[in-house]
């Protein structure tokens, strides 16, 4: 199954033609959303890093031009992404995710082994880094029936209940306390294009609740991982601090940082790439 994608390019100069072919020297960066959104949420970012790295962006299932394609699992998930790289001819790539998008991104890092999309003669793509914004690395197992419930029951509103109804009680979750009055405003009006009973499936496909603990499991690869999170959000903020990852905290941000300071994530995301993917002496 493929998920609708978009591409977007960098452009090499006149000076980089006579040096190396930078194509091949620069992984494509492959952006997951969060819950409700879509690939167009990272449009900033991308503005600020597709002239020096080919980007991809991804609905997920439930979402965006995807929305009609309805996920039973992660590892679905898993499954669909793969075969839409591989259809999309990518070769190396980073995964960057948020929320929602980071908690699969990590997923699917861990459990690459275990996903097959194509014949063993198609070429694969080969995973050269995270970015995570924002995820949660798992719960452990005392307290997910209680988190299964409270998903549940947003799955519940979410399918029964006008949306934009259900986003003004969903944006004043403490995660998101630090958008003011008008940003929730701005977010319920934009929210609100989903389709609720497909934002509801998803919810629970993809629940906290069915997500192993995943910490663990990415200390033990051999890619380089970087924690992106707002010197606002608390609770992530603590995740990243114990996680023993390489992290960023960007000043001036809440939960989404990419949406509330592009150019802090688009300067943490660059340093990653400077300091573990990328040789500077191509970046212009």
């Amino acid at each position: 199954m493929l998920l609708y994608s978009e591409t977007f390019g960098f452009r090499a100069s006149l000076k980089q033609s006579h040096r190396k072919s930078c194509s091949n020297e620069r992984p494509t960066l492959v952006f997951l959303h969060g819950l409700l959104g879509t690939g167009r949420d990272w449009c900033d970012v991308i503005n600020l890093l597709s002239p020096d790295f080919p980007c991809l962006t991804i609905d997920l299932p439930s979402h965006g031009y995807s929305q009609l394609l309805n996920a039973k699992s992660f590892d679905d998930v898993s499954l669909w992404l793969q075969q839409t790289l591989v259809h999309r001819g990518i070769t190396d790539y980073v995964l960057v995710g948020y929320s929602l998008g980071a908690r699969l991104a990590m997923y699917y890092a861990c459990q690459q082994h275990a996903v097959q999309p194509s014949p063993a003669s198609t070429p694969q793509p080969i995973l050269r880094g995270l970015v995570l914004e924002g995820g949660n690395f798992g719960l452990p197992e005392s307290e997910r029936e209680k988190r299964w419930e409270n998903d549940k029951a947003w799955a519940n509103r979410f399918a029964s209940e006008p949306i934009g109804d259900v986003l003004a009680d969903w944006y004043q979750q403490p995660v998101f306390s630090s958008l003011n009055h008008d940003q929730r405003q701005s977010l319920i009006q934009k929210r609100s294009d989903n389709l609720s009973g497909a934002i509801a499936h998803m919810l629970q496909a993809t629940s906290l609740a069915h997500q192993p603990m995943l910490q663990a499991q990415l200390a033990d690869l051999i890619v380089p991982i970087h924690y992106v999170c707002g010197a606002k959000d608390e609770k992530f903020k603590c995740l990243a601090e114990q996680s023993g990852l390489d992290y960023s905290v960007i000043p001036e941000a809440g939960h989404n940082v990419h949406a509330e300071q592009p150019y802090g994530f688009f300067m943490a995301t660059k340093q990653y790439l400077l300091q573990n993917l990328i040789d500077s002496e191509y970046i212009y």
